[in-house]
């Protein structure tokens, strides 16, 4: 029986193992770019499957300890975690000169193989338990999901206090105190084994403790920037400085001070006076933005008239402003200047509220919380309402931010902001001007199906313009009067904006000031008001320019698989041509997860099939008699094609559920840390439960209702949404909790019932050796199965959208029900000839 030492163990190393998986996440987005952030799942469960195929390939593995074992594999946990972020912090992989330095090749194996063992040592804690004590797999499974619930919540509480380098060390030291736990009997361990962990835990707390009394700690844990991203550009300044820094549970926050800092997006260049001193606000290293270092706005700050969102304003001098996740408040300062009606300013990061001074202005009504929830909840309506361009420029053809999900920019968002307009309101948003149109594009088609969506006709309520770099929309509840339109001529002419749509725009005004060889921004949307039907536009456009939704929220993904052999041939000669590259790197990462998985998978099946050919030979057997053996080994093995589909398709499900859940509720909660934990944490916490109660509720019938369920969600999340958006915080994420937790519980059953069923299957079976590694040929299965699913939901996402994400995954649990009804009793998993 597993003892409540082992069972405290495994917890503990859960729990780190989770948490320190979470904060990579963290780290390669602030370090890196978020799309590393992307790779770190896939590692995690890369490293979970290798751990099974080491046990089903080196049996002894199994034979240690169980206490002793797990010691030494909480120490592995703790030492990796600790190289593993040393290496990547101090030897980092730049995916920018890959193309020309080789180096480069050999440095991302290394960061791999560094950040999977964490991982591989954690799996084979779990693996090792469930092979040694198969007959308490539902509560040694229900442990390990139990933990990395907590290290949920341990993810979410722990950064704004340590920062994402202090949780490397708290993960350290959860998993040293795990192998403390697993070694309270000195006697049984050597003595090495003891002080290694000793050693490793005093450091931890030493690191942790000067973390939390505010001092330094050691330079060699401090997080290292890419020199890619606009922090490093923004310190290369003579005398810039970081005069603020901050974590939280989803950002990290700099502002950087510096005479060289004036980035005014989309300020005309017809404004030749000085301008005052900003200071740059940074989120994650990137995305510099312009805060003003005085809390109010003075004599100098004239140039807000010639920002392009100031156009609403111009047109509507005494408004009620709404300002949408305003960032470093440059259209707070527009609104403050312009406007003598209120200003009401909602941001959803609270780090960023603190250190702007211009949210400290009694003028400003400021809400932390996302734009989205704040819009369902809110009865006011508004004159103006602005969607604050609070991105640094990123050219489409880079496909850098193709899976980032941004729910500000989706059809359902303008629909909300449209129904918050008063009587003669006006919507303004900004993007930045790309060449071909592509992001303008998309805010146009999103702006003309909103409307649509209403019955109004966008044609006589939509103008759009642009400058030198950005493009401007002002969408208006209700048409465009005459007089607006001369006043709208006359402040573009003023300020050199073209204009590329109004209601009687004229060909030969939309190319006036920032010349182009075409009219191509007038010419487009020319042609996507005209097209008939729409679709046959968006088919035949270059880009994929379809108006995002909340099912399908990637604003930054633009390409089309008809381009793909474009893509192709261009390689080595024209930089990641219409954004494919970004795209490209998915299907990439899937082709090596596949690969990886096939390894994971067949290679413990090649070896016992050459070991079992060895023993046929030398115990002199014909060779007819061996193939003839050889034909049916398959099926008199532990590595039945039963087992493999059974848990394959468990570990595709649960991630092909798991993902897309996490990135709807991204929207719910308004917050990614918020949805993240409150997703992640109902789903294993209640698979926990359920692994634990395995027993209770019979296989085929669990499955049955699992798949059932997984079906409705697509149906019925839209709905609840639209119905509890508004609701206060509090009691959404109760809800979310409510709503996942009979699903997680039927998700955590399926995995130790077949575990269950192999066990009785073993004290029934003839061949007990070869039986010996059939848990962690399983357990391998399953892992390698996740690693390719975590990379799959992405790319079926972006293609299809979440809810054919959880369709599929509802089909691979059908698959395993499959698996279970066509085996004669519960225990699904047993050889088919016995």
């Amino acid at each position: 029986m597993i003892s409540n030492a082992a069972m405290l163990s495994l917890f503990l190393l859960s729990a780190a193992t989770l948490a320190f998986e979470i904060n990579l996440t963290r780290l390669f987005s602030v370090a890196q770019f978020y799309h590393f952030a992307f790779m770190i799942v896939s590692i995690a469960l890369l490293g979970f499957g290798a751990s099974g195929t080491a046990l089903t390939i080196f049996p002894a593995l199994q034979k240690e300890n169980p206490k002793k074992r797990l010691s030494q594999l909480a120490l592995g946990v703790g030492v990796s975690m600790l190289t593993a972020f040393l290496l990547t912090n101090h030897l980092p992989f730049d995916s920018f000169s890959i193309a020309w330095d080789r180096r480069q090749v050999w440095i991302l194996i290394l960061h791999y193989i560094a950040l999977a063992a964490p991982f591989f040592f954690s799996g084979m804690a779990l693996g090792f338990l469930l092979n040694a004590f198969p007959q308490s797999a539902g509560t040694t499974y229900a442990v390990n999901l139990l933990g990395s619930a907590m290290g949920c919540i341990v993810a979410l509480v722990a950064p704004p206090f340590l920062g994402a380098e202090g949780m490397v060390t708290l993960s350290i030291a959860f998993a040293s105190l795990a192998g403390m736990t697993s070694s309270f009997r000195p006697r049984q361990f050597s003595n090495s084994l003891l002080l290694s962990i000793s050693a490793l835990f005093l450091f931890s707390l030493l690191d942790l403790g000067l973390r939390l009394t505010g001092n330094s700690s050691f330079t060699f844990l401090e997080l290292r920037i890419s020199p890619y991203k606009s922090l490093s550009y923004a310190l290369q300044n003579p005398g810039a400085a970081v005069i603020h820094r901050q974590w939280n549970a989803f950002s990290h926050v700099d502002v950087v001070r510096s005479n060289a800092i004036h980035s005014l997006p989309g300020l005309s260049y017809r404004y030749l006076e000085p301008l005052p001193p900003f200071d740059g606000l940074l989120v994650d290293g990137n995305d510099l933005s312009p805060i003003l270092q005085s809390s109010q706005p003075s004599s100098d700050s004239a140039f807000a008239s010639f920002l392009p969102n100031s156009l609403a304003l111009h047109l509507q001098p005494q408004a009620s402003v709404l300002i949408l996740e305003p960032r470093g408040g440059l259209d707070i300062l527009t609104a403050l200047t312009l406007s003598s009606g209120e200003v009401t300013a909602v941001e959803i990061n609270p780090l960023i509220v603190a250190v702007t001074p211009i949210y400290a202005d009694p003028r400003v009504e400021v809400r932390v919380e996302s734009g989205r929830s704040f819009l369902r909840r809110a009865e006011s309506k508004y004159d103006v309402i602005i969607l604050s361009l609070a991105s640094s420029f990123h050219p489409v053809r880079s496909g850098a931010y193709t899976l980032a999900e941004d729910y500000r920019y989706t059809v359902e968002s303008f629909s909300d902001a449209l129904a918050h307009l008063t009587p003669d309101g006006l919507l303004a948003a900004t993007r930045w001007l790309q060449d071909p149109p592509s992001e303008d594009l998309r805010l146009f088609a999103l702006a003309v199906t909103a409307l649509e969506k209403t019955d109004a006709d966008p044609r006589t309520q939509i103008v759009a313009f642009r400058g030198f770099n950005t493009a401007t929309i002002l969408v208006k509840n209700g048409a465009f009067t005459s007089d607006e339109l001369t006043s709208i001529r006359a402040f573009l002419a003023e300020r050199a904006f073209d204009l590329t749509y109004a209601p009687d725009v004229q060909a030969e005004e939309t190319n006036q000031y920032n010349i182009l060889p075409e009219s191509k921004y007038y010419q487009t949307y020319l042609n996507f008001l005209n097209a008939d039907p729409r679709e046959k536009f968006y088919d035949e456009y270059e880009y994929d320019v379809r108006p995002p939704t909340d099912d399908h929220p990637f604003f930054g993904h633009y390409f089309k698989w008809v381009q793909a052999p474009q893509v192709i041939a261009e390689f080595g000669r024209a930089w990641q041509p219409f954004g494919g590259a970004g795209y490209f790197v998915i299907v990439a990462l899937l082709a090596l997860a596949i690969i990886l998985a096939a390894i994971l998978i067949f290679l413990p099946v090649a070896i016992w099939e050459n070991l079992l050919i060895r023993r046929l030979l030398r115990e002199k057997h014909p060779r007819n008699e061996i193939s003839k053996i050889m034909k049916h080994a398959p099926r008199n093995t532990p590595f039945s094609l039963r087992r493999l589909l059974y848990f394959g398709l468990l570990g595709f499900a649960f991630l092909l559920v798991e993902i897309p859940l996490l990135q709807r509720f991204i929207l719910y909660l308004g917050n990614p840390a918020y949805a993240f934990t409150a997703v992640l944490f109902s789903l294993l916490f209640f698979s926990g439960l359920g692994s634990r109660w395995n027993d209770r509720l019979p296989l085929r019938l669990s499955l049955a209702i699992l798949v059932i369920l997984t079906l409705l969600i697509p149906a019925l999340l839209p709905r609840l949404f639209a119905l509890t958006l508004g609701l206060p915080l509090s009691i959404r994420l109760g809800l979310t909790i409510l709503i996942l937790s009979p699903l997680g519980l039927l998700m955590g059953i399926p995995f130790p019932a077949g575990i269950r069923s192999m066990k009785r299957e073993q004290v029934q079976g003839p061949e007990n050796e070869a039986q010996d590694v059939s848990i962690p040929w399983v357990w391998a299965v399953n892992g390698a199965a996740s690693v390719v699913a975590s990379i799959l939901s992405a790319l079926l996402a972006l293609t299809f959208g979440f809810s054919w994400v959880l369709r599929i995954g509802a089909l691979c649990y059908a698959g395993a029900w499959l698996m279970a009804w066509r085996s004669a009793r519960p225990d699904v998993l047993r050889s088919p000839d016995r």
